[in-house]
């Protein structure tokens, strides 16, 4: 069964310059966005509420930092029913040889798919006689073997009678959960030069998106200098670039929605894998001092509309109908920016993840954005583990965690002499300078880390013409700004309650169902901390708030609050596999905002999973023939280590299942060694004090053109008690040749409870060519 610990959210940051098709409520924490404005003096945060399925224990209770929301995460109106026998991906006589894909003309796959057939067609008849009511609403034979079923009454446990049936379970409901800067920090621009340049990266190679669609007319997209492609589903929104257009929702008969990229999101992170090279760009009115390029630049893209029109949830069905469609319209990459509550080994969609890459097509994968725990404590806890969304959750996905990308349209808040940086949001902003006298608002309750009231009612203080200081906390923006204005603020400066910098603020609710129309900005803590600190030096004192421009800064690669971490339920897997930027993502939205197209800044694993999949494309198209496996090993056992810091302390993070192998280099995932399957190893939970020793096996191969010898060999454990250790201290290998070793795990008796990791690491001389982890949990 489809079950989950909670719903799951992914954060997006953008420009509000991106027209809205639907009034849809969407969750960061407590602070709710509604709404977007169309002004383009605004922007906005935009979280949108990705909801996989959950348990009846949980009841799919949304906790908030102010209230409890329900969100429906299963559909229990449709079931997806896994048949007996092997898809094609994974059945003995049809499954591609490595590096190959499933052939679907020779005789033998022929043949097996009208054996399913057969079987499907016995299944119809089955349900006829036992259960009428029930109607079969599509099948798949590539990802696995399996139906669609409206249930109209029938129960699961009906189902799981037919003799063709191995599982059922209720179809989930998931949601889209964004020299450029972010492309510097993962050496992408450096890769391009190894691969003959921008011209030719990820040229040729197919990354099929699965989200809300495409804008194909964004420049990012053009198709001036492409050769003519065969394009594919609704050529009204294709061309030479974006070369397939198609739609999956089982209610589309009826609502008559097409493949139109109309929500944001989808045209978001198709522009972050492959918006074509330096495409101008400017935000809000505020000039982008660079040309945005995507992760692979040449490479086609496959627009499959899971969230077509004003829907924003999509079940199991549609994802399984898109990526089968992915598959076989020759998809090498699939990203899917979505996710669900994950379920361990009974997630039938993670199997399908799993058999898709088995069948050599890489499918990336955000890890969820559930990560943060509690951001009021003081220092935040982020409890964060166990956190990793489905189908993120998958052993074979290429899973995304997200860090910090430090640039931002804003403005300043000068106040005392000093001047800080002053993010603005979906909120009014100021076309000129501003100035007024600040107010230090402290009515309970008062934020603990940063020391001002968190205004989530009635303010006692006369706040009339003043600009007024106030905390982030557990409210929406849109209640502490309203209060904040019905106390007579003329403007609003809200202080963040993290470390980092400060982001773009969406609207929520408010108290009295009115929108606040006074400027509003965030500052960062430090900054926050900083003027509270000085105030009895600036008393009555003035403080201007500037227009909008564009910043960089050196907060880059901060672990995001939000981001998902593992390791998965059940198997206690490494999840996320590597760390990607997903915060603050500049790129491409849909909407008529002149020649250089809309752009806007998203934030969320939504983001960090293309920044994987444009990599996986320039890998790809470097060497068209390794699998999708040694793909995935090649970008994440390559990651470079020792760079990700703590939003709590700015300390580098080496938690495994916070960054995973580390942070994306596509230029070390170009020139790859040693692949390394599978990309980490997990030895599973131990029973405190049991004392056990486990074994698994590795494999190591040799990805270039010649005979070497590498080293291999395991560092120290964390934690107490538990050793680990392989079975070859080295290894000699021919071109292309595969070894497998022994990994062994050893948990003492007096083993301590929690975290043990280690990394094995492959030299050559005395150079790290590759790193893998070795993880077990003792409970």
């Amino acid at each position: 069964m489809l079950a989950s610990a909670g719903p799951l959210k992914l954060l997006v940051r953008m420009s509000s310059a991106a027209p809205r098709s639907a009034d849809v409520t969407r969750h960061l924490e407590g602070e709710t966005v509604r709404r977007l404005r169309s002004s383009l003096a605004l922007l906005a945060i935009v979280s949108i509420a990705l909801t996989g399925p959950v348990s009846a224990a949980s009841g799919g209770q949304r906790v908030t930092d102010g209230a409890t929301t329900t969100a429906a995460t299963v559909d229990t109106s449709y079931a997806l029913v896994q048949l007996n026998g092997d898809p094609l991906s994974t059945y003995v006589k049809t499954k591609p040889a490595p590096g190959k894909k499933i052939d679907f003309n020779n005789s033998t796959s022929k043949s097996y798919r009208a054996q399913l057939s057969a079987l499907r067609n016995d299944f119809k008849s089955w349900l006829q006689s036992n259960a009428p009511k029930a109607q079969v609403t599509g099948s798949w034979d590539i990802s696995i073997n399996g139906v669609g079923v409206k249930l109209n009454g029938t129960t699961l446990d009906k189902l799981r009678t037919a003799p063709q049936v191995k599982a059922a379970e209720y179809q989930g409901v998931y949601r889209p959960t964004t020299e450029d800067p972010d492309l510097a920090l993962v050496n992408a621009v450096a890769a391009w030069g190894q691969v003959g340049g921008a011209a030719n990266a990820g040229a040729g190679v197919k990354v099929g998106i699965v989200d809300t669609g495409i804008d194909f007319t964004h420049p990012c997209f053009s198709d001036t200098g492409y050769p003519a492609q065969t394009q594919l589903g609704d050529r009204r929104y294709t061309n030479n670039k974006v070369i397939v257009a198609k739609v999956f929702n089982n209610k589309v008969n009826q609502s008559g929605f097409d493949a139109k990229g109309v929500g944001a999101h989808g045209t978001h992170v198709a522009g972050t894998v492959a918006c074509n090279y330096q495409t101008p760009a400017s935000v809000d009115g505020a000039t982008i001092p660079y040309a945005p390029s995507g992760v692979a630049p040449r490479a086609l893209l496959g627009n499959y509309n899971v969230f077509p029109g004003t829907v924003d949830n999509a079940r199991s069905e549609d994802i399984l109908n898109a990526l089968d469609a992915a598959y076989a319209d020759g998809m090498d990459v699939v990203n899917m920016s979505l996710g669900g509550g994950a379920s361990g080994r009974q997630d039938l969609l993670t199997i399908a993840v799993d058999d898709l890459d088995i069948a050599n097509m890489v499918v990336a994968v955000s890890a969820g954005n559930d990560g943060d725990g509690d951001p009021d404590a003081h220092p935040p806890l982020a409890p964060g583990h166990f956190t990793v969304g489905s189908p993120g959750s998958a052993a074979r996905a290429l899973t995304a965690g997200a860090s910090s990308v430090g640039h931002h349209i804003t403005a300043t808040f000068n106040v005392g002499g000093v001047t800080y940086t002053a993010v603005p949001g979906d909120f009014g902003t100021v076309s000129s300078a501003f100035s007024g006298p600040i107010a230090i608002v402290t009515d309970a309750p008062v934020n603990a880390a940063s020391g001002f009231s968190e205004a989530c009612g009635p303010l006692t203080a006369n706040l009339t013409g003043k600009i007024a200081l106030i905390g982030r906390g557990t409210c929406d923006f849109s209640t502490k700004i309203r209060y904040a204005e019905l106390a007579g603020a003329v403007g609003a400066i809200v202080v963040n309650r993290v470390a980092g910098d400060p982001f773009a603020m969406g609207e929520g609710a408010s108290p009295d169902n009115i929108q606040p129309v006074i400027p509003a900005y965030m500052i960062s803590l430090a900054s926050g901390i900083a003027i509270r600190t000085a105030s009895p030096t600036l008393a009555g004192a003035t403080g201007t708030i500037s227009p909008l421009f564009y910043e960089l800064t050196s907060n880059n690669n901060v672990q995001m609050d939000f981001s998902s971490q593992g390791p998965t339920d059940v198997d206690f897997r490494v999840k996320p596999d590597v760390m990607a930027p997903g915060g603050n993502v500049l790129s491409s939205v849909p909407g008529n905002c002149g020649s250089t197209g809309c752009w806007a800044f998203f934030q969320g694993t939504s983001m960090a999973s293309p920044h994987l999949a444009g990599a996986a494309a320039v890998v790809r198209g470097a060497h068209p023939g390794w699998t999708a496996e040694q793909v995935r090993s090649a970008i994440v056992n390559t990651a470079a280590q020792g760079l990700v810091k703590s939003f709590v302390n700015g300390s580098v993070v080496t938690d495994v299942n916070v960054v995973g192998a580390g942070l994306l280099d596509v230029s070390t995932a170009v020139a790859a060694k040693a692949a390394i399957g599978s990309v980490s190893t997990t030895f599973g939970a131990v029973p405190g004090g049991s004392g056990q020793t486990r074994t698994a096996t590795i494999t190591i191969t040799n990805l270039t053109t010649s005979t070497t010898t590498w080293s291999v060999s395991v560092g120290a454990a964390t934690g107490s008690g538990v050793a680990f250790s392989v079975s070859a201290s080295s290894v000699t290998l021919g071109a292309g040749q595969t070894v497998t070793l022994t990994a062994t795990m050893n948990a003492t008796k007096t083993a301590s409870f929690g975290d043990h990791q280690a990394w094995l690491v492959v030299r050559s001389g005395s150079t790290a060519i590759a790193h893998s982890a070795l993880y077990t949990f003792v409970k």
